[in-house]
């Protein structure tokens, strides 16, 4: 099962990279850490990291030449990141060891996905104020520079973890390179770096080549691969493309790194893990169906109306198929909250809610044009029934209760 992790881990990683310019290590080390137990001893960590690096060697390299043919690399702009970055992340490795099992930083994770967000909210990172390729930096670009360099160098050797992810960040917030630029650069810039942390983690710890060469190999042809492959496609389509895809990627990798790191914490809410297992469902649902729809719309030719049906039919399934693989539909601070006559009158009541609104708004505001019945009628659905309760109840228990031979009598007599 642990070399399925791997595999895991090393797709993800590429892809990463190649997209984003993300390293290796922000995906592979808390799925090793965590998922796999031969990882799991005092210097689990630092092995993963080790790993994580020398599949980020290949991984940036492949990823820079196909940036690089398509001429999306600034080293005007990035000759002092690539200074003190690599000047740094020696420092930071050695101080790694020292300072024994390194965890990924929590910074990192929500950095990862927070980014993907942002990319997905807005795809096209182009501005304005954007720097032209081969501009010299100013005063300011250097100083940026100097600090964010030295920083990103010595977490890079320390956590392993982040340079890739903060340098995209500098680079398109603070020195205004657009997306595909920061990316070619950035990984550019990894490629040296993650060589010499690597070598820097073997020759401190050698036991890592005796111990794990057999996972290191796998880990760099997977990574490698699917660097080249998720590159080559960044730079065939246009930015609001790289961007989407390059959100989505951040935003699933940021929040299964989320989980794992924090699963301790979350696991003691069971609406949590109910929720996580129904989205999980739904995941694994949809995935199959996206590939047949992919495979359907590219090697077929059906009508685009006939397409389009096809996606209605997934949309419509897919949550029918996650109610059905639910436990229960409701937990037990729920049965507290709301108060019910029987098991699942909630459930059935909103649903019968939604039909009369949508059947009262259809007539009355559809069908007569008149909305101020629609409110009306619903106002006095709701408000009657619970006044209807909140005074016919009390005034009910001042009564003695009348039969029905007896009331017949009394309004034969009135009559």
């Amino acid at each position: 099962m642990e070399w399925i992790w791997y595999i895991i881990a090393s797709l993800g990683a590429g892809i990463g990279t190649g997209l984003a310019g993300l390293s290796a290590a922000t995906v592979m080390v808390p799925i090793l850490i965590v998922l796999c137990p031969s990882f799991s001893g005092e210097t689990g960590a630092y092995q993963a990291t080790a790993i994580a690096l020398a599949s980020d060697i290949l991984g940036s390299a492949v990823t820079t030449h196909t940036y690089a043919k398509n001429k999306n690399i600034d080293l005007k702009r990035g000759w002092i990141m690539l200074i003190c970055i690599l000047t740094m992340c020696t420092v930071g490795s050695y101080a790694a060891f020292l300072a024994g099992n390194v965890v990924l930083g929590s910074f990192t994770l929500f950095l990862t996905f927070f980014i993907g967000i942002r990319f997905l909210v807005k795809p096209d990172t182009s501005r304005e104020e954007q720097a032209a390729k081969g501009e010299k930096l100013d005063l300011k670009g250097v100083a940026i520079s100097l600090f964010f360099g030295l920083t990103i160098g010595f977490g890079t050797g320390f956590v392993g973890t982040g340079g890739g992810m903060m340098m995209l960040v500098v680079f398109t917030v603070f020195l205004g390179m657009e997306l595909k630029t920061a990316v070619g650069t950035s990984t550019f810039i990894m490629a040296f770096t993650a060589l010499i942390a690597s070598v820097s983690h073997i020759l401190i710890h050698p036991a890592i080549l005796l111990e794990k060469w057999d996972v290191m190999l796998l880990c760099i042809a997977v990574a490698t691969t699917a660097s080249l492959v998720s590159a080559r496609f960044a730079n065939r389509v246009s930015n609001r493309t790289v961007g989407l895809v390059t959100g989505a990627v951040l935003t699933l990798l940021g929040g299964s790194m989320l989980l794992l790191n924090f699963w301790p914490q979350i696991s003691a809410f069971p609406l949590a893990v109910q929720t996580l297992q129904g989205l999980c469902n739904l995941i694994l649902y949809i995935i199959p169906c996206v590939m047949i729809l992919l495979l359907i719309r590219f090697l077929t030719n059906v009508p685009s109306f006939v397409f389009r049906k096809l996606l209605h039919i997934v949309a419509f399934t897919c949550f029918t198929v996650m109610m059905l693989a639910a436990k229960s539909w409701q937990s037990k601070w729920y049965s507290r909250l709301f108060v019910q006559k029987s098991p699942g009158e909630i459930k059935r009541s909103l649903l019968m809610l939604f039909f009369m609104f949508a059947a009262v708004i259809t007539v009355s505001w559809g069908l007569f044009n008149n909305k101020h019945a629609a409110a009306a009628a619903i106002l006095m659905w709701g408000v009657g029934d619970a006044t209807a309760a909140l005074v016919g109840i009390p005034l009910s228990s001042c009564f003695p209760p009348v039969s029905g031979i007896r009331l017949r009598c009394r309004l034969q007599c009135w009559l």
